[in-house]
């Protein structure tokens, strides 16, 4: 979906202020977010995202009845247009300062503080995309590299139904990471809540810990995050077994770029390389 058909059926759900023509493109990706007003509007990739955004709208009429601060559905219902999910926001005000990982920690003490909502919520499918991302990356890759990383998520998935958590099960965020957060003059707000699961809260904890030890996140950093949230997860016998599971997603998820872009095969041969090698001290670069 580019940015003309995505225009094509925010114009035929007719629920901006002014014409679809002058609403503001935000993201381009599985969604594509536009914003005009005091509104944001999300339009699906395809109907396979239909579930998705129902329970991304039904995630966030529960967090402001639980008083958590994230962002707002204008409209609970999601709309279907030619095949696209449609879902209607209340556009969040412009970020007074990046997101920081204690910001991050302060919005999950709420979350992992709330009991299960009243309708299901999925498990933290960490590992459930890594066969259609091996497949998209075809033979750019090699095949024994994506024999290796099938090899992981088998070992990891075993591993991680195993584990025995330090901290209550409940509701997770999924994808806890600093971009996920905006910061606006009320304070920091949770955002993206696609990923919204029901599994252990160390899941939460661990994206963070990856990110000091692969990502270049600086320590003072996530000694910051640790207090805020009280609690380090590297603490856990089990912190291994996430961060493994993690890490091998997402090298995956690197791979399904690589048909097209140079930059992310090389990124890819990087994180296989230093998994092979056990090495955890390899730095790896977002994409």
């Amino acid at each position: 979906m580019d940015e003309a058909r995505a225009r094509e059926v925010l114009a035929e759900a007719d629920v901006l202020p002014g014409p679809a023509r002058e609403a503001r493109l935000l993201a381009l990706g599985e969604n594509a977010v536009f914003a005009a007003g005091g509104l944001a509007v999300k339009v699906g990739r395809d109907a396979e995202l239909l579930d998705r955004a129902r329970r991304e709208l039904a995630v966030a009429v529960w967090l402001e009845e639980a008083g958590v601060p994230a962002v707002r559905a204008a409209d609970p219902t999601a709309l279907v247009v030619d095949g696209h999910p449609v879902t209607v926001w209340r556009r969040l005000p412009d970020p007074v300062r990046p997101a920081e990982p204690r910001d991050v920690a302060v919005l999950l003490r709420l979350v992992h503080g709330l009991p299960s909502p009243s309708f299901g919520l999925p498990p933290r499918e960490l590992l459930g995309g890594v066969e259609r991302w091996l497949r998209l990356a075809g033979d750019v890759i090699d095949p024994a590299d994506a024999a290796f990383l099938r090899e992981r998520r088998d070992g990891f998935a075993s591993a991680a139904a195993a584990l025995t958590p330090r901290l209550t099960p409940g509701p997770i965020h999924g994808d806890a990471l600093p971009r996920n957060v905006h910061v606006g003059p009320d304070g920091p707000v949770l955002v993206d809540l696609e990923t919204f699961s029901t599994d252990l809260r160390e899941h939460d904890l661990v994206v963070l810990a990856l990110s000091r030890d692969r990502y270049g996140l600086p320590a003072e950093a996530y000694d910051a995050f640790t207090a805020a949230y009280g609690w380090d997860v590297r603490e856990w016998d089990g912190c291994a077994v996430l961060r493994g599971a993690r890490e091998t997603a997402s090298c995956a998820w690197v791979a399904q770029h690589a048909p097209s872009n140079p930059k992310a095969l090389a990124e890819f041969e990087r994180r296989v390389a230093s998994l092979r090698d056990g090495d955890p001290t390899v730095r790896w670069y977002p994409f």
